[in-house]
């Protein structure tokens, strides 16, 4: 399998790579935004799902490649860091009695259970993405690259994957966890039209 080359040997992949990544961020960011403020409660659970899927599609792109290295030797300033306290606390509200989780943080290095919570890590991702697009929209495409591969690869690919894993599970009982009458009756009902 030929290895990967870094972005940056070409100006033009750099731009779209850039570009496709600031598309799947700025789509995460409004629509965890939109369900945080309460716009789909009842397909908040399928919305994250697919939410979740995608843009560890867009993560993979920027872990699978060679690391990208700033044109400085420090990082500019993003500007200021928008408040995700009440993001957090909306949704803490929406996932209210799903939102805590049995989480281990690196398996490579200790199996200790940690407390995870859905809300925590949604929070995180969108600070996380916000910041290389404050890079972005500043016209620093290296410095946002550099940003979003640093911190999937730190944190928010750990922090997507584990929620993207407790969302299919709380669908997956959602959809699968039914007593054996209700069972039964749709095994029959679907034998017998």
């Amino acid at each position: 399998m030929p290895e990967s080359q870094p972005p940056a040997n070409d100006p033009l992949e750099v731009g779209a790579l850039a570009h496709e990544t600031a598309t799947d961020a700025r789509s995460f960011c409004m629509a965890i935004r939109e369900l945080a403020a309460g716009s789909a409660p009842d397909q908040a659970i399928p919305l994250l799902l697919l939410m979740l899927a995608q843009l560890q599609v867009s993560g993979a792109r920027l872990g699978a490649i060679q690391d990208v290295v700033p044109e400085e030797r420090f990082e500019a300033d993003p500007g200021p860091e928008s408040n995700l306290d009440a993001l957090r606390m909306g949704l803490a509200n929406l996932l209210d009695g799903i939102d805590d989780y049995a989480d281990v943080v690196d398996p490579l290095t200790s199996v200790e259970p940690a407390r995870g919570a859905l809300s925590d890590d949604l929070t995180d991702i969108v600070g996380a993405l916000e910041h290389g697009l404050a890079h972005y929209d500043r016209g620093r495409i290296v410095e946002a690259l550099w940003w979003w591969q640093f911190s999937y690869l730190s944190q928010w690919g750990v922090r997507g994957s584990a929620a993207l894993r407790v969302v299919q599970t709380i669908l997956a009982h959602l959809r699968l966890d039914a007593d054996d009458e209700t069972v039964a009756d749709a095994e029959f009902e679907a034998l017998h039209p």
